[in-house]
């Protein structure tokens, strides 16, 4: 069943129940705190007295008293009093006898009716009867306090007048429900319009933001709501991203492992076939050969970090470790490397030996990515240069070349996977080394920064921590 016929149910069972307990709680509350007389009810009383009377001719003292004395001991707030045409008591229930005047019967008729809205004065009612053309007076005299508390002195004798009574009883019973309703259907409305958002939203789709300036439950919720589409949203374009670049990677290594597969194939084939002049082109040829199967296991090595990542097992095993020690070995290695070439190779290591807490494969394994960046994107500079230092708690790692470098707009993103500066250039990589040094830097509660100006410098700064916490699976083993 839907809200709004629900709510339809609601209102009718309501307006319902509030009449009959208005109704039924109006006539039982009356009879409880409404108790005393009222015009209506004298009126019978008084009449009752006068048939009586008339029935049995009872005009003289005699005759009357026991019809007066009996309606006394009915009613015993009420005094009775039988008056002659002359003004004079023929007989009082209260046991006196007066002459009453004009003067004296309108003194006890002044003010009415006002004296039943609890004035002390006694209120007289006179009633009259007729023998012989002689007049004789009954006067019925009771407290304010005797009377009914809750009387209306008014009567309705055509129902027009009852509709302007009814009508704005009805309206005020009205004027609750109908608000309930104005406020239901604003807030359906409101939920309605949510409920649809939510429907429509996916990572395809275009996200709909709601304005709901309101305070109250629906606002905040209108405002997760908000909050939930942009993160999809974003979450959405990410993942086209990472799809677009995951394609991207593909070609790439399809064209990086093609390139120099051909090429070992070939010399492969020139060696096997002995068609080379001597023992030079020969060796010549086994060292591309050795430079292009290196080059390959190198790409197969990223991709298996591509996969340790998806799976989150790179993982974090510390150590005291000689970090001086250890980046000489790297730099030699790459002194090695270059040597012969004209690249100027400056290594800035201090004699003392600085330990730290670290995972020394991981680290050795950030820097030769960001040495082999540095060869590989800064080989016009034809400089290279390593550095350590230590500062208080933290010990710096430098790598610096003076290469094309990376544009300032392009350095947010050079962390990100998969992200190359230049995708339109083939055989360097799959864009994944530097994010792999960001994870392993992030790992050692460290922090990597860039800072790169076209052919005077590009750094790579680390900065780690040198006493590391103790091992916890649980926060390295994503």
């Amino acid at each position: 069943m839907k809200n709004r016929t629900k709510l339809w149910l609601l209102m009718l069972i309501s307006a319902i129940i509030s009449i009959l307990l208005f109704t039924s709680l109006t006539l039982v509350m009356g009879k409880i705190g409404d108790r005393g007389y009222n015009l209506k009810g004298l009126n019978a009383i008084s009449q009752e007295i006068l048939d009586t009377i008339a029935k049995h001719q009872a005009f003289l003292a005699a005759d009357i008293s026991p019809i007066l004395d009996n309606a006394h001991t009915n009613h015993p707030d009420i005094r009775y009093e039988w008056i002659s045409a002359a003004g004079s008591t023929i007989y009082d229930t209260f046991g006196e006898e007066k002459k009453y005047d004009f003067q004296q019967l309108a003194d006890r008729m002044l003010y009415m009716p006002e004296n039943l809205w609890g004035i002390d004065e006694p209120i007289t009612l006179t009633f009259s009867i007729s023998l012989q053309d002689q007049p004789y007076y009954l006067l019925m005299s009771l407290s304010s306090d005797a009377m009914k508390q809750g009387q209306i002195y008014f009567f309705m004798r055509t129902f027009k007048v009852m509709s302007t009574f009814m009508l704005p009883l009805i309206v005020a019973f009205l004027i609750p429900y109908l608000l309930s309703l104005w406020f239901f259907f604003s807030m359906n409305k409101r939920i309605n319009k949510l409920n649809h958002a939510i429907g429509q939203l996916n990572l395809q789709s275009e996200i709909t933001i709601l304005e709901d300036t309101k305070k109250d439950e629906i606002s905040q919720l209108t405002a997760h709501y908000n909050a939930m589409a942009r993160r999809i949203h974003n979450q959405g374009e990410q993942i086209k991203q990472l799809d677009t670049r995951r394609k991207l990677l593909l070609s790439n290594l399809s064209h990086d492992l093609r390139t120099p597969l051909t090429m070992i194939l070939g010399y492969a084939e020139t060696i096997r076939a002995g068609l080379y002049k001597d023992e030079k082109e020969l060796q010549a040829s086994a060292k591309i050969l050795l430079q292009r199967s290196r080059y390959m296991d190198k790409l197969l090595d990223q991709l298996l970090d591509v996969t340790r990542q998806d799976e989150g097992n790179l993982a974090l095993n510390v150590a005291v470790h000689n970090v001086s020690e250890m980046m000489r070995k790297i730099a030699a290695d790459y002194l090695m490397f270059l040597e012969g070439q004209d690249f100027t190779v400056e290594v800035n290591i201090p004699d003392e030996d600085i330990e730290a807490r670290i995972d020394a494969s991981l680290i050795e394994r950030a820097l030769r990515n960001l040495l082999d960046n540095a060869i590989r994107y800064g080989l016009d500079g034809l400089y290279l240069e390593i550095g350590l230092s230590k500062n208080d708690d933290t010990i710096s790692m430098t790598v610096i070349d003076k290469g094309l470098g990376i544009p300032l707009q392009e350095q947010e993103y050079v962390f990100e996977r998969f992200y190359r500066v230049d995708d339109s250039r083939k055989g360097e990589g799959l864009g994944i080394g530097l994010s792999i040094v960001k994870e392993i830097v992030t790992l050692h509660n460290g922090s990597i920064t860039l800072t790169s100006v076209p052919f005077e410098k590009t750094a790579f700064e680390i900065q780690l921590p040198i006493h590391q916490t103790e091992n916890n699976p649980d926060s390295f083993n994503r």
